[in-house]
This record gives structure tokens, C-alpha cells and sequence, in this order.
């Protein structure tokens, strides 16, 4: 989840697209941000698009919207943090067991921190066409942290409960911890049993009509 005014980012990994799950990573979500959530606008996926996630969205009092069909571009906000907190963090194994989602998740909970906190980031301030050229301009690199506390949503006690969290971390310890469980999630994925091989059918291909074969293979004209 990405919120669009500060980029504050939240990842949650959740077993299977079951509505109850992602709802349940929603409300995870929703605890960790330093403000309200005021509404979601999500993809046109089931995991959203269904009746558990409309009554969670109404008991909260949380917006919900969704995404034009086949626009990706719509959730562009969030889909470029898969490469910038998802892929360039844990790559493109695969990871479907259960000690790979406790790592996971406990991952995200320490880059969650590490990026809100101390990695500055630029927004896209507006577009100049000059001729062939487009030429973009950004607003002054700040972190996410540094954007909330700038937008007023936050009290003053909030604001400092933030600040002294922030203070008190150790960046290259929490760097270090964070590359020890990405390593510990890669050989958890590597050295998984792969999948047995099936048997060929040879007595198929032995048989003794032929031109049974052939007729498998024969393309017809999709004109006649």
C-alpha cells in the first residue's frame, strides 16, 4: 500500500488471494500508518474486488474505489515501488511456503522502517514538452517521514513520537539485518525440492498408424 501525497509504503505478503487474508493485510496496514487511511483505490483483482473487503471498507469508514479496467498506469503510484521495494529487495524466486512468509513479511517490516524513515525520495512536479523533447521537473528530494511531518496531519505528539523513533535508529545495523534475512529467504528458495519429472508417453509415439500423428499437427487455414 502507497499512500500518493508523502509515498509513505507498506508491504505485506499474505499466503493466497483469499479475500479474509487480504483484508486482513489491509488492517495490518492500516495500524502501522501514522495516519488515517481515508480511503483505497485498488486493482480490479477478486482479492479486492468483493463483498469481505466492501463491508471492511464501510465498517472503517474508508473510501473505496477502483481502477479503470485495463489501465494500468491508474495504480502507477504503486506498481513502480515493485521494483524499487519488492524486486530490487528479494528478486524473483519464488516464494510459496510458510517459512518463506514469515520471512517475508518479517522483511518488509524492517524495510517498512528502513525506507519511510531514512530514504529520501522525488515527486513529479510537472512536465515541460520542449519541441521533441519532454522535459519533467521534481520537487527537493525528502523522505516519506519528512512529508508527513510537513503535511500537518500528524499532532504534536505524534510528530514527536515519530522524530525520537527515527533518532534512535542505527541505519547500517538495520541495513546489515536486512540483507541477512534476504540472504537466509534466497537459499530457504534454492534449495526446495524441484518438482519430479514426468514420464513420457513412448508407447504413443510407437504406434503403428502413423499418419495418426500427422493429423495432430495439421494447421488449417483459419480462411476455409
Amino acid at each position: 500500500m502507497t499512500d500518493v501525497a508523502t509515498g509513505w509504503t507498506v508491504n505485506r505478503s499474505v499466503k493466497n488471494k483469499a479475500a479474509i487474508l487480504v483484508a486482513e493485510a489491509i488492517e495490518h496496514a492500516r495500524r502501522v500508518f501514522p495516519f488515517p487511511i481515508l480511503g483505497i483505490d485498488s486493482d480490479n483483482g477478486s482479492e479486492f474486488i468483493n463483498a469481505h473487503l466492501f463491508d471492511y471498507c464501510t465498517e472503517h469508514k474508508i473510501t473505496f474505489t477502483r481502477s479503470r479496467p485495463g489501465n494500468k498506469n491508474d495504480g502507477a503510484h504503486a506498481e513502480q515501488k515493485n521494483w524499487t521495494h519488492v524486486r530490487e529487495l528479494v528478486g524473483y524466486l519464488r516464494f510459496d511456503s510458510a517459512c518463506e512468509l514469515v520471512l517475508l513479511n518479517r522483511i518488509w517490516e524492517l524495510d517498512r522502517v528502513f525506507t519511510n524513515l531514512l530514504l529520501t525520495q522525488q515527486k513529479l512536479v510537472r512536465r515541460e514538452r520542449i519541441g521533441s523533447k519532454v522535459i519533467k521537473r521534481h520537487d527537493p528530494a525528502a523522505t516519506p517521514l519528512e512529508r508527513v511531518v510537513r503535511s500537518g496531519v500528524l499532532s504534536s505528539q505524534q510528530r514527536g513520537a515519530i522524530t525520537r523513533a527515527r533518532n534512535r535508529l542505527r541505519p547500517g545495523e538495520l541495513q546489515r539485518e536486512i540483507a541477512r534475512l534476504c540472504g537466509q529467504l534466497e537459499r530457504l528458495a534454492l534449495v526446495k525440492t524441484a518438482a519430479p519429472q514426468r514420464a513420457v508417453n513412448r508407447s504413443f509415439n510407437a504406434t503403428d498408424r502413423p499418419e495418426l500423428l500427422a493429423e495432430a499437427t495439421i494447421q488449417r487455414s483459419r480462411r476455409i
